[in-house]
């Protein structure tokens, strides 16, 4: 499928910032979640009350209900790929992984995209401003997490691995999910986390024993909001997105995790604000912002000579 040619508005630059919020979330939410709380139950309950929320909204707000033959079938891939595979790796990942870097690692997503479309789909054009864009924001990301939160690297291979896959999962499935363009962003919401449970609650059962846990008042708070605002209303403003502005634009916020991160850091753990988290906050602002364009215009003095001989500029 091509992209698309609606030209981003405001809106979509807000959602886009909002959904950047909500990505970097949940990694806080998962880690006091998983104090008392299995890993793979965690997640079968966070889908699981979000796809109960988004349908109570669906109805709630009338939205029609109609959908195309083949959509259940597109729902049960696309809820296997965007949610199963990167929740269920993530949240084990995160469990020897500290969060910082599992924000880097999970940040990766736009890179994997930019590579599925080279050697794969060819569904968006990849222009050398874009590509710039990529690396200018991972550059953020690392000088957002500092260099002290790479240390860890090598020492559980495992637990990186997972959230490395994760992030390829996540970028197949923002490129699957253009194909459900013809169903309302809610329906494909409350479908893709829906078709997630049917997978995972019976899962999580025969691996994990979910009845014998007890989980405490700050794990199942933990869970609550992970489940309302960081799945449910974030699934709703994703496939939003994917129709407007396209799938490298809406995983091109990935790189807001370790922004939002550090932002928690400063306003609720009152850690000191350094030049390489502004810098690299700025970085991160550049690079969404070049690869959020359908056609970059990116000045080709900043695109390195290589990459302009690898990947030629579209003709308008």
């Amino acid at each position: 499928m091509g992209e698309s040619s609606r030209t981003a508005s405001h809106v979509d630059y807000g959602l886009l910032v909002l959904l950047g919020i909500l990505l970097g979330i949940p990694y806080a939410l998962t880690k006091i979640s998983q104090t008392t709380i299995p890993p793979l139950t965690g997640v079968a309950a966070r889908v699981l009350l979000a796809a109960i929320v988004l349908w109570v909204f669906v109805f709630m707000s009338r939205t029609k209900l109609s959908m195309p033959g083949s959509c259940v079938r597109r729902l049960f891939i696309q809820g296997f790929i965007s949610c199963v595979i990167p929740y269920t790796l993530i949240a084990y990942g995160q469990t020897t992984v500290n969060s910082s870097l599992a924000a880097i690692l999970n940040s990766t997503t736009p890179l994997f995209v930019c590579v599925v479309s080279l050697l794969w789909t060819r569904h968006e054009s990849l222009t050398p401003g874009r590509l710039v864009g990529v690396w200018v924001g991972l550059s953020g990301v690392i000088l957002i997490a500092g260099v002290n939160s790479l240390t860890g690297l090598g020492q559980d291979t495992f637990g990186q691995t997972a959230i490395i896959l994760a992030s390829a999962s996540s970028a197949v499935a923002a490129i699957q999910g253009r194909r459900l363009n013809d169903v309302a962003p809610e329906i494909a919401a409350a479908g893709t986390l829906t078709c997630g449970v049917v997978i995972l609650v019976p899962l999580c059962f025969v691996i994990e024993g979910p009845l014998h846990s007890t989980p405490s008042v700050g794990s199942i708070t933990a869970l609550l909001i992970n489940a309302f605002v960081a799945t449910a209303l974030r699934s709703v403003i994703y496939f939003r997105l994917l129709r407007t502005v396209g799938s490298m634009a809406t995983t091109g916020v990935s790189y807001f995790k370790p922004a939002v991160g550090v932002l928690i850091g400063f306003s609720l753990m009152d850690e000191e604000p350094t030049w390489a988290a502004a810098i690299g906050l700025v970085a991160i602002l550049l690079g969404v912002t070049v690869i959020s364009k359908p056609k970059s215009s990116t000045p080709s003095w900043l695109i390195p000579q290589f990459v302009q001989r690898a990947v030629p500029t579209p003709s308008a």
